[in-house]
């Protein structure tokens, strides 16, 4: 009997990746994504296919910085408590850290607000092997600058810059520096975390409570949270204008953290897998240096041997 051919993880994954892809085709409503989804899962067996996406990171990581190729940026975009830190330490558990970075973006100092509002994202950049992670990114600068007026006021544009449309320029100016990193080999994977304005209270509430937790609330978040709607529109407006083939956003259900983590995790492989990444072979010439130095080192272990005798 001929044997079916195995399935690829995209094709294995595929159910908790394609539901919630959005790569511009086709019309957008944030709405018409749920927050509580959890696809056919519960707790236990999400956490199997987590451990799972775990031991294949580990992996395709060793392969990617091995291969020196290719490199990989994940942003993470989402409501205050949306789960970005627990998911990116949950996912990335055991990885070796030293093909990996992670950025945290906050306001920008004085001297990022000297440069154009990329710049501080571009030295940041993973290079060559690497597993870049920006938590929170370039999209601050047509999110919360958009939703704080005064944020772009203190950008030091040129006045007759800030017009209606910079929004969209900057939408297109996104765009075009993902297709640039796209077409030189750096992978671009774009988490929205879909949050309900219900579960980020319950989660206000639990770092209220919890002593461990409570350094995490600001009040801040209130302020922000009363601002949920325009939030919402403008992530929405993000999703339309910068989803495309080759860097869709991936909207996913964040309301239960363990779900949220079986969608990032299931992307992040499925992708890596497409990459067909290898471990370097050795040429000719230095498999053959490999056989004398091989020669060398056996002589030098009998040599060793018999100076003990």
């Amino acid at each position: 009997m001929n044997k079916k051919p195995s399935k690829s993880l995209a094709q294995e994954l595929d159910r908790y990746i394609t539901p919630f892809r959005h790569d511009g085709s086709g019309k957008f409503h944030l709405k018409d994504y749920k927050t509580n989804d959890r696809g056919d899962l519960d707790k236990d067996a999400a956490q199997d296919i987590l451990d799972a996406n775990k031991k294949r990171l580990i992996e395709f990581q060793e392969r990617l910085y091995a291969q020196d190729r290719w490199s990989v940026l994940i942003v993470f975009q989402a409501m205050d408590a949306g789960g970005k830190d627990s998911a990116i330490k949950a996912i990335f558990e055991g990885i070796n850290p030293q093909g990996c970075d992670v950025h945290a973006f906050k306001a920008p100092s004085s001297k990022e607000l000297d440069h154009d509002f990329l710049w501080r994202h571009v030295i940041a950049l993973p290079e060559r092997g690497r597993i870049g992670i920006f938590n929170r990114s370039h999209y601050e600068e047509c999110l919360v600058a958009r939703v704080h007026p005064d944020i772009l006021a203190k950008e030091k544009l040129p006045s007759r810059l800030v017009t209606k449309n910079i929004w969209k320029e900057r939408f297109e100016d996104i765009s075009a520096f993902e297709r640039y990193l796209s077409r030189n080999g750096t992978v671009v994977l774009k988490f929205f975390l879909n949050l309900s304005k219900e579960e980020q209270r319950k989660r206000f509430l639990d770092r209220l409570e919890e002593p461990a937790k409570q350094w995490k609330f600001s009040m801040g978040d209130i302020k922000e949270r009363a601002l949920w709607p325009r939030y919402q529109a403008v992530y929405q407006d993000i999703v339309r204008h910068t989803a495309t083939a080759h860097a869709p956003w991936y909207v996913v259900p964040a309301d239960h953290k363990w779900f949220a983590r079986v969608v990032i995790g299931s992307v992040i492989v499925a992708e890596l897998e497409k990459l067909d990444l290898r471990f370097p072979r050795a040429d000719k010439a230095s498999l053959a240096e490999f056989d004398n130095v091989r020669e060398a080192l056996e002589r030098e272990a009998k040599g060793n041997k018999k100076r003990a005798k």
